[in-house]
């Protein structure tokens, strides 16, 4: 059953004889698979020929191919159940599911009932429906029990014409997930081995029989420590026997030190012997032979193992060093280079073992160190023409802010103020309280009253208060920061008129017009003094001015003022922007209130349509830009209806 395509596209989907079918697969290179006969006849059945089996887990060791087998199992539905669709989510932790769930939601085109949905619910729903039609869903790498029935299980689908496979090294996972409908995926034959080890390697390499039969036992016959071994062998140009005698020259205490928890299949850092006995081989050899290989592997083992951008990871020397290093880690196997991305991946097992590995040398604080430092130093700013890199890069952000080594690192929690500003922007304020709350707590504790860092914090986490309708704890918060500064810094200081600015809105949100308009026409005042009249901060304060004017009753005013702040933007500004869209549906607002229904629909169906380009579907502005939309078209129908009648 080997693989004919070197590759699989992500997300496939034609047009079947009832109804349009989806394949979205990972992007795996399993050429060599072999065998696995048994256990795939055993999944068909139980899946599809079997009645009332809906769900089913296939467990075993990690790195023995349950992985690998779930995909031959896809390819097997795709040339046999051409009306079936199939799915696949990756469940290593909460936000790799959600990413896979976006997927999803994006490939079948899936809205919101409701603002609170999130993408996990949309597809629950979307698969539990009768119109999903027939399916397959697969789960993989849910390892861990507490995530799995704490946060995914709810949001996993049901549906008379769908199936569940899910993968796990856990048993206990896989029984209560599936109960009596269970697979355990065996470590291979020894034949299986031989051969699998023959396709890598080629048969040459394999120097006899028996030590080669040796060597699969010393490596547990499981799939991935084959395949290490297999690498390591042609890379060197060596053979089996040569293999196994490196084997036992290695130390044993190094040995043991990733092979005492090997006995427990329901906690991830417990692996078979053998995989760490090739690995730790293989690490050593790397750091002997490429520093810089080894250097970046452990870089990369406190990173989110999926979509690793090349951009992310440190520079070397020159292009040629990065080029060899890269290749080195990729021959290894240790690394993927993802086919239609400039993009990596590695296998969570090997990231647990190169931190055991870089445990063993004490390094583990340093080298958390030298990521939260890189990952602050590289992290761009939240400006909308960042958004596709730091989209990128914040999982990999959030898996270091994880770590407990690096609490009372400066540049963490310079990064994870950037994070909270990112989150902010893409519209998930709740995320970015927490974060910027985060911030506040060390920075308050580190710094005095008064000091510029200290303000600059509470006032982020109050802009996030906002957003998340929290008005009445931001006020709070910035008529502190406004009260300081005004102290501290000049009248025309840009954080003096930026907290003001924030101060106005957060009055403006929370119905004290009187005192947004009066704080607001300083702030205009003084801008109109010190920065040009395309500034960016300028025409924000201006807009800012006009909605209150609006709510005031002052709408000639508020009209005029949007609509400059809409002429400079249009000059300045690609039709993209996020300050010009805002611009455009608050102008449109009032066009609307005064009555000017046809402008207001003019403009709300270009920032809408924009929108649509540029923002997920889920994110608030492009909501509430459609409700505005909508609003208007109804109020145009209405007064259609009454023209009509007159």
């Amino acid at each position: 059953m080997a693989n004919p395509n070197r590759h699989i596209r992500f997300t496939e989907s034609f047009q079947g004889d009832q109804s349009r079918v989806h394949y979205i697969l990972p992007s795996l290179d399993n050429r060599h698979f072999t065998g696995r006969e048994t256990t795939l006849y055993d999944l068909q059945q139980k899946l599809f020929f079997q009645a009332n089996t809906n769900k089913l887990a296939l467990f075993g060791l990690g790195g023995i191919g349950k992985t690998q087998v779930a995909l031959q199992l896809a390819r097997w539905v795709q040339s046999h159940m051409p009306d079936c669709s199939i799915f696949w989510a990756l469940a290593v932790s909460l936000e790799s599911f959600e990413q896979s769930c976006w997927q999803i939601v994006k490939e079948l085109q899936i809205y919101k009932n409701s603002d609170d949905e999130s993408a996990m619910e949309l597809v629950r729903r979307q698969l539990s429906s009768a119109e999903a039609g027939k399916w397959l869903f697969i789960v993989d790498n849910a390892d861990d029990v507490d995530l799995l029935f704490d946060e995914l299980n709810q949001y996993l689908p049901s549906s008379k014409e769908g199936v569940t496979l899910l993968t796990t090294r856990s048993r206990e996972v896989a029984v209560s997930f599936a109960e009596k409908d269970i697979v355990e995926l065996q470590k291979m034959t020894t034949e299986e081995g031989i051969a699998f080890l023959a396709k890598i390697i080629g048969e040459d390499s394999l120097h006899g029989q028996e030590s080669t039969i040796q060597l699969l036992e010393e490596l547990n016959l499981l799939p991935l420590a084959i395949a290490q071994a297999a690498h390591y062998i042609s890379r060197n140009n060596g053979t089996t026997t040569w293999y196994l005698e490196l084997i036992h020259k290695t130390e044993k205490d190094r040995m043991r030190l990733a092979s005492r928890e090997f006995h427990d299949s329901t906690r991830y850092r417990k692996m078979p012997n053998a995989l760490t006995t090739t690995w730790l081989i293989s690490f050593n050899q790397i750091r002997g032979s490429d520093p810089s290989a080894a250097d970046l592997l452990e870089f990369m083992s406190y990173l989110e193992p999926k979509a690793i951008p090349r951009s992310l990871l440190p520079t070397l020397d020159s292009e040629e060093e990065m080029e060899f290093a890269i290749g080195t880690l990729c021959s290894y196997g240790f690394l993927t280079k993802r086919h239609d991305k400039d993009m990596f991946d590695i296998h969570n097992l090997v990231q647990l073992s190169t931190r055991v590995w870089i445990a063993g040398e004490r390094k583990t604080q340093q080298i958390i160190a030298t990521v939260t430092q890189h990952l602050d130093k590289c992290f761009p700013s939240s400006e909308h023409t960042n958004r596709e890199t730091w989209r990128m890069f914040l999982p990999h952000a959030r898996e270091i802010l994880r770590r407990e080594e690096n609490q009372d690192l400066s540049e963490r929690y310079s990064l994870l103020s950037k994070v909270g500003n990112c989150v902010l922007e893409d519209g998930r304020a709740k995320e970015a309280v927490i974060a910027f709350g985060d911030v506040c707590v060390w920075i308050e504790s580190n710094y005095y009253e008064g000091h510029p860092s200290r303000l600059a914090s509470q006032h982020d986490l109050a802009t996030a208060y906002q957003y998340n309708g929290q008005i009445k704890q931001a006020v709070v918060l910035l008529e502190h920061v406004v009260a300081v500064r005004k102290k501290t810094l000049d009248e025309e200081h840009p954080n003096r008129l930026s907290s003001q600015h924030e101060l106005a809105r957060a009055y403006q949100s929370n119905g004290r017009i009187k005192q947004a308009a009066q704080l607001l026409e300083h702030v205009v005042m003084v801008e109109g003094r010190t920065l040009d009249e395309e500034h960016p901060e300028r025409l924000t304060s201006q807009q800012v001015l006009a909605i209150v004017y609006q709510s005031c009753g002052h709408t000639k005013q508020a009209e005029q003022l949007l609509e400059h702040v809409v002429a400079v933007r249009r000059r300045t500004l690609d039709e993209e922007h996020p300050d010009l869209l805002v611009s455009q549906r608050e102008l449109a607002r009032i066009y609307q209130s005064n009555g000017q229904i046809k402008q207001a629909e003019q403009l709300l169906e270009h920032v809408v349509a924009v929108r649509r380009r540029t923002h997920d579907e889920e994110h608030p502005d492009l909501l509430a830009s459609q409700k505005a939309l909508q609003d208007v078209k109804h109020l145009i129908g209405v007064k259609t209806i009454e023209n009509k009648l007159l």
